[in-house]
């Protein structure tokens, strides 16, 4: 296939962009809504924790099934399939009539949505096949997360006080509709020349894995103790049968091998851990803003500006600086900034003060605007490009099963701190122990990112892309240069 153009290739990333650019916003944006959808709906704290880890679990359990798919069928295909059901999928959550069925609509946004990111990904990664254009290719997809952080409570929060929540799922039609035809006209075909098979065990137990977690999570505050149990005992028996069955088959939905990379276990990890801290972190302060001091949903968007504009200026210079001195700089960054913030609100009440609440946005806007770009450059980076597809949804599988890991634990730990107690007077210290697991997020990417930059991470990541190499990989790395 003829390289494409500078200027198609540029086409091509912000075609990629607008379908991240969707998914992100809708998640951005319905944060701010969710007081407003919880005095409509009349949904509790796990309710709200179900309108967005419904989403977020069926987008994570179907990730790498779609990036596998993609690379054997055709990214540009699977691509457009995703638009299509994604853009559905958000008219259907507009005209949700209650709690219920809006989070069945989600899932079937999550359908779509699953699709999108990692396809895209695998879209840009063989698109851009010089090293230092695909990492500031990737600093301004990671870009696109800070416009659709700055952007979403902005835009949730105006639809909301104008013409309801339902709205924000509107925003998507016509964006989804675009990108589909722009899809059509300038996106090339491509596939992994060798077929992967698809493998239906493996996804059963991720899906299995995933949701009996996140349930044993969000209902451990009230649902009794012997079927939080039997959940959890149902998420440790799925990764047990993940961990004996994936290795046995030729072509595993998830090859385990990946692992034996410092470098791609250490994007996992920290992907996990930084998007943990942000869905915690969006939902803490979101719920605090309006429902504690009372603010409307617009200028409760107004106040967490400072954190998005942070993570808007930040991602595309964190791309060039893993393009030029390589990860570990963004990732020091990162967590030592996502670190303090949680200290900040922790141990010292930031909610206390409007300087220090506003502090506390900068700095994890500034954390979480460095950490998106190290994350998916480490994860595709050091992989054959046939299995661009899978690398680059595992990575997203980690950035959504974070998500909705965070949501569970901080809501579930702020649900059990509030009890019976008055919402409003008992929230700060209910979401104390809260902003510590925030905190003790951003530590964890400041130490993973410390391990698996050096010398020794390398070295691992060296090998294990020897070891995945074979004479099919290769052949398929020469099919699609």
């Amino acid at each position: 296939m003829p390289e494409p153009s500078h200027r198609r290739r540029l086409l091509i990333l912000a075609i990629c962009c607008m379908s991240l650019l969707i998914v992100s916003l809708d998640n951005t944006a319905l944060n701010v809504a969710l007081p407003a959808l919880q005095s409509d709906l009349h949904a509790s704290t796990s309710g709200l924790q179900w309108t967005i880890d419904a989403y977020t679990l069926v987008l994570a359990s179907l990730l790498m099934l779609a990036g596998s798919t993609a690379d054997r069928i055709g990214r540009k295909r699977v691509f457009m399939a995703g638009l299509v059901v994604f853009t559905i999928g958000s008219a259907l959550c507009s005209l949700a009539p209650d709690l219920n069925s809006l989070i069945v609509f989600r899932m079937v946004q999550a359908v779509g949505g699953s699709m999108l990111n990692p396809v895209a990904m695998s879209i840009i990664t063989n698109t851009f096949t010089n090293p230092r254009e695909r990492a500031r290719a990737i600093g301004v997809w990671g870009a696109v997360v800070g416009i659709s952080m700055a952007a979403g409570p902005l835009i949730g929060g105006l639809l909301v006080e104008t013409v309801g929540w339902r709205a924000i799922f509107w925003v998507n039609l016509p964006v989804g509709l675009a990108a589909l035809l722009l899809t059509l006209r300038f996106v090339p075909e491509s596939r992994a020349a060798k077929a992967r098979r698809a493998d239906p065990v493996g996804q059963v137990l991720v899906m299995l894995l995933f949701g009996s977690l996140t349930y044993a999570i969000i209902e451990a505050p009230t649902a009794p103790a012997a079927e939080v149990l039997v959940f959890g005992g149902l998420a440790l028996a799925a990764l047990a049968g993940l961990l004996v069955h994936e290795p046995r088959r030729a072509e595993p939905l998830i090859d385990l091998r990946f692992f034996r990379s410092a470098p791609f276990s250490g994007a996992t990890v920290i992907a996990v851990s930084a998007f943990a801290a942000l869905g915690g972190f969006l939902f803490l302060s979101t719920l605090y803003l309006q429902n504690v001091r009372g603010l409307d949903a617009l200028h409760a968007g107004l106040w967490m500006l400072p954190m998005a504009a942070l993570c808007f200026v930040c991602a595309p210079v964190a791309g060039r600086v893993v393009g030029n001195r390589g990860p570990r700089l963004p990732l020091l960054i990162a967590g030592a900034s996502m670190t303090a913030s949680g200290v900040l609100f922790a141990a010292f009440e930031a909610e206390s003060s409007n300087a220090t609440l506003v502090l506390g946005y900068i700095l994890f806007g500034l954390g979480f605007g460095f950490v998106n770009a190290p994350i998916t450059n480490t994860a595709v980076s050091g992989m054959p490009r046939a299995q661009a597809g899978v690398a680059a949804a595992v990575a997203s599988t980690s950035r959504q099963l974070g998500q909705a890991l965070g949501v569970a634990v901080i809501g579930a730990v702020l649900a059990s701190g509030i009890g019976t107690a008055a919402y409003r007077t008992a929230f700060v210290t209910a979401a104390r122990p809260a902003w510590w697991i925030v905190a003790a997020c951003g530590a964890l990417v400041l130490l993973v990112g410390l391990l698996t930059t050096g010398t020794w991470a390398r070295m691992t990541a060296a090998r294990t892309a020897d070891s995945l190499e074979t004479p099919e990989t290769r052949e398929s790395a020469r099919a699609e240069a």
